[in-house]
């Protein structure tokens, strides 16, 4: 089969990550220039030809002390509109972190479905694809965009991290919500498979209600075992420290905090400190520079690169 070029593109911010998906896909990243004018406007364009090619644009959409989660937005659908209108045969956006993904449904009279405004966008752009990391709910960003999506789940690499870890341990996946079930269920399933050992479930009660967290119940036996939280992302750390306390109130024995994104907003620097946990997991898709490099010892950092390199190869083979 003959496949037209391709060629990968890294927006500021998000090279170093970048670099190590194109280092798996044998594939150079492709030049650009970006500017940034004095009233805060910007534009960005490719250095060399995209016409009749796939072209694959990375940008992590978190915000950072340079650029808010809405100007990377901006950035990166204004690039990828000038490859369309530079000839590339396709445009697939790649979102290690894709903003905005929590507010996926009306929880209050009158409340926006952000996901979908999101969605809109990209497709007013022409984006022909979306790749994503460890989204908040599958569903919605899948119901939410018309063209197609590839969502990456980080259940296989959290697995594999735990794996040698746990071994001969009793083991429960918790999730910090029920709303998160399907993600801790992954998770659990492919530890499971990886130990060949039986790995219960549990989760806890959690309400929000004007930023308010309500529900201390927690669902499922983690007496005398070991207990692995999964969530998509670490904002505050609130939500984890809940969950981390219930499981040691419950008889855990130890308890890990594991998650996608870390953004390690606010009350993170408590949450690193936290007696309950004995330690925390993220992947590289956001950048830890939040924490102090103190407070990032008790952090362990697992490469997704190579998930989403495999994402985007698999576009190449038509899916």
């Amino acid at each position: 089969m003959k496949y037209r070029p391709m060629v990968v593109f890294a927006l500021e911010g998000s090279r170093p990550f970048a670099e190590r998906v194109a280092e798996r896909l044998d594939v150079p990243l492709a030049p650009h220039e970006e500017r940034s004018f004095e009233d805060g406007e910007h534009k960005a364009r490719p250095l060399q030809t995209v016409r009749g090619q796939d072209a694959f644009v990375l940008h992590s959409l978190h915000g950072d002390a340079h650029e808010s989660a809405n100007d990377k937005l901006c950035r990166l659908l204004f690039f990828c509109g000038a490859l369309r209108d530079a000839g590339a045969s396709s445009v697939t956006a790649v979102t290690p972190y894709l903003c905005y993904a929590r507010k996926d449904r009306r929880t209050k009279a009158n409340d926006p479905i952000t996901t979908r405004y999101v969605a809109a966008l990209f497709e007013a752009i022409g984006i022909d694809r979306v790749i994503a990391v460890e989204v908040h709910n599958v569903a919605a960003f899948e119901n939410a965009f018309r063209c197609p999506t590839i969502h990456i789940e980080c259940a296989p690499l959290l697995a594999v991290h735990f794996a040698p870890l746990l071994r001969g341990h009793q083991v429960v996946a918790v999730s910090p919500d029920a709303g998160g079930a399907k993600r801790e269920e992954a998770f659990r399933l492919e530890l499971q498979r990886l130990i060949d050992m039986d790995v219960g479930s549990a989760f806890m009660e959690k309400s929000r209600s004007g930023g308010v967290v309500s529900g201390e119940l927690l669902a499922g036996d983690v007496r005398g075992k070991v207990a692995v939280i999964v969530d998509d992302l670490i904002s505050t750390g609130g939500t984890l420290v809940r969950a981390a306390r219930a499981c040691r109130a419950a008889g855990a024995t130890r308890v890990y905090a594991a998650a996608a994104h870390g953004l390690f907003m606010g009350g993170a620097p408590e949450l690193m400190t936290e007696p309950s946990i004995d330690g925390i997991v993220v992947a590289n898709t956001v950048p830890s520079f939040r924490l102090s490099a103190e407070s990032a010892a008790r952090l362990t950092i697992l490469d997704a690169s190579e998930a989403v390199a495999a994402a985007i190869a698999s576009c190449r083979d038509g899916g």
